[in-house]
């Protein structure tokens, strides 16, 4: 007869196993999906010079409006090596009760760290380098830029079944991203009910787990913090929607967001 610590290993290597199944499934479609906007954003810049060059009247119908940068999200974030995509389907989230962010804390009973003070946005070029941020989840502070090498310093809008190198997380939170973190010895359920609010409106979202943060559950935007010790359901996911409402797109250099 399996003991209880044999059974919660069992349950637990079938859940990765069936994680690593979908990563490889979702990483086809992600990175199959970045060769498609290369190729729009390609097209997109030829039309521009082509326009350019052939002036034209301002009310010339055929002249696109290229205020919208939506099309090159791809390009302002990278995936790091070792980071899969999380493919698994989250649930659908319940109706929002609570619209306030300070009631929708309260409610959930989480930690809320609102308006804090600047740590630096200097640049480095060690992707592994974490620097003494003074919150953990970080909500600013000096992160990777890049190393001349991987493109983007910042990381991809998405969700993740690893944990990003966490400079590359707060270079996201520069632009303007807000990022949904939880523990992985959350169990899968209530994981994919917050999967539920990544996928509700996933732009400008990141969702990873963070084995070293003091919470269950987080959400982080530059300067911004709510942290709760436990997951409670509905309440925690009506906190969620609220910050993530207010402060996406809020960072000091905000690149484009689709919404």
């Amino acid at each position: 007869m399996s003991t209880k610590r044999e059974e919660r290993e069992r349950i637990r290597q079938e859940r990765l196993a069936a994680q690593q199944a979908a990563a490889s499934s979702a990483r086809r479609r992600l990175y199959l999906g970045y060769a498609v906007a290369g190729v729009i954003v390609v097209a997109i810049v030829a039309g521009i010079v082509v326009a350019v060059a052939g002036g034209g009247d301002d009310d010339d119908p055929t002249q696109g409006d290229f205020d919208d940068l939506s099309y090159i999200q791809p390009q302002i974030g990278a995936v790091p090596d070792g980071v899969d995509p999380d493919g698994r389907d989250g649930v659908d989230p319940p109706e929002q009760e609570v619209g306030d962010i300070e009631a929708a804390a309260d409610a959930a009973g989480c930690d809320l760290q609102l308006d804090l003070e600047e740590e630096g946005n200097n640049h480095f070029t060690d992707e592994d380098r974490v620097p003494d941020y003074k919150t953990s989840p970080p909500t600013s502070g000096d992160h990777y830029g890049n190393n001349g090498e991987t493109g983007s310093g910042a990381l991809a809008d998405g969700a993740y079944l690893q944990t990003p190198p966490i400079a590359r997380a707060v270079h996201a939170l520069e632009h303007g991203r807000v990022e949904i973190q939880y523990s992985p010895d959350l169990p899968e359920e209530e994981q994919l009910a917050i999967k539920g609010i990544f996928e509700e409106s996933p732009q400008g979202v990141i969702m990873f787990p963070n084995p070293d943060m003091p919470y269950e559950v987080a959400i982080t935007a530059w300067t911004q913090l709510a942290g709760c010790d436990s997951y409670e359901g509905a309440a925690t996911l009506d906190l969620l929607r609220v910050f993530r409402d207010i402060y996406r797109g809020q960072g000091p250099e905000n690149f484009p967001i689709a919404l």
